[in-house]
């Protein structure tokens, strides 16, 4: 019966976003407790690996974010194939607004991140950290409606996230890159043709373009971009068909492969990682302070006013249509469910202010805008939707953030 209850969990579309939740709660409760010693201790446990001459040496924080992470972006990379191939985003028409949407939620709150901290430009580097969205919590608070949210509501939402993702993605490559190591982008540079011709040759079976993938992070750690762009990268090499067996996808199937154990396991271990802010001596100073404060106005304010604002100008311009069984009220409601930006945030935070700060936590203004924009957007969305029967299913279960 146990095994029972926990497998239908598991089924729940929520069930990511909950695990999600808890870790992040585990965290913080731990980082404020006498059991804080043996939180730190884990987190800057130093974790060495040496072959040869080379040598990669991080605590284990770093091996999470750089390496642990690597492997979400790599699910990440190939939901974004599949998606522009043969998904949501292979009809232009179906794109433009959601591509819209996440560009002008991308940009009002870094607008608004830096109308709050335009007086210290050592700050100016965070103004990213708003303008990511985490798909596992915003549709797991969606899924909570359950069968009164229209699949056009969730196919929107997802599209947003989709391309929040890629800009996320652009962002970290061309915005959080340290110094250039140019014999080390060599040797990643050097992965490539031998992944195209993996790919043109039609080689389906995924260990070899999982080796050549290791070295390509390997070098891309070693260049001074993030390493988590190399997951990226492999995944656009992934063939989405098997030329001899039409209907089988290898990509497809590592997607499925790979599902659970980011939901489940990656992204879990990444949360209580990095979410574990200590409120030992913080202040009304610390709490309030611009960074924080922009972080949370970005995410809860800017991410509404950018989402929304964009839908309704293409939309009253003719440029768009109203989506099927939508209304501006269930874009508003989505609108807000987009200033939820844990994992990302965190993650582009960590880039930012890696070094930490005594004035500040930023991840204080992170969890602060996701909580607010979660529970906005679940009671806007649960006082505009009507009671419905939705019979047409949405496979959404690839979506991993």
């Amino acid at each position: 019966m146990a095994i029972q209850r926990l497998k239908k969990f598991f089924e729940f579309e929520a069930a990511g976003g909950i695990v999600l939740a808890i870790a992040a709660i585990a965290a913080m409760i731990i980082a404020n407790t006498p059991l804080h010693h043996w939180y730190e201790a884990f987190i800057h446990a130093p974790v060495e690996l040496r072959i040869g001459s080379l040598e990669i040496a991080k605590d284990a924080h770093h091996w999470i974010n750089d390496g642990l992470m690597a492997v979400f972006f790599f699910l990440v990379g190939l939901e974004l194939k599949r998606e522009v191939l043969v998904g949501e985003l292979s009809n232009i028409k179906q794109i433009i607004l959601p591509a819209a949407a996440a560009v002008g939620g991308m940009l009002v709150p870094a607008l608004v991140y830096l109308a709050f901290n335009f007086h210290e430009p050592e700050f100016y580097k965070g103004w990213a950290i708003p303008s990511a969205t985490d798909i596992a919590f915003a549709l797991g608070i969606l899924s909570l409606l359950g069968s009164r949210v229209p699949n056009s509501l969730k196919i929107f939402l997802v599209s947003i996230a989709i391309f929040d993702d890629i800009g996320a993605i652009l962002i970290i490559a061309l915005f959080y890159t340290s110094d250039l190591s140019f014999t080390s982008l060599g040797v990643a540079a050097a992965c490539l043709p031998i992944l195209y011709l993996l790919n043109r040759r039609n080689v389906t079976k995924i260990t070899p373009y999982l080796l050549i993938g290791l070295i390509m992070w390997v070098a891309v750690l070693k260049s001074g971009i993030h390493a988590t762009l190399a997951g990226v990268v492999l995944a656009l090499f992934i063939p989405l068909l098997d030329k001899t067996d039409p209907e089988h996808s290898p990509l497809e199937e590592l997607e499925e492969d790979l599902h659970n154990t980011v939901a489940y396991g990656v992204l879990p271990i990444f949360a209580f990682a990095n979410a574990g802010i200590s409120l030992k001596g913080a202040g009304f100073e610390e709490l309030f302070h611009s960074v924080p404060l922009g972080i949370a106005a970005g995410l809860f304010i800017g991410k509404q006013v950018g989402v929304m604002l964009t839908c309704w100008l293409l939309i009253k311009l003719g440029a768009c249509k109203m989506p099927a069984e939508m209304n501006f009220k269930q874009i508003y409601g989505a609108a807000l469910l987009c200033g939820v930006g844990f994992t990302m945030s965190l993650f582009i935070g960590g880039l930012a202010f890696g070094g930490g700060s005594p004035l500040f936590d930023e991840r204080l203004g992170i969890i602060m805008g996701s909580i607010v924009s979660g529970i906005a957007g679940y009671l806007m969305l649960k006082a505009t939707l009507k009671d419905r029967v939705d019979t047409t299913v949405v496979d959404l279960t690839h979506t991993p953030s």
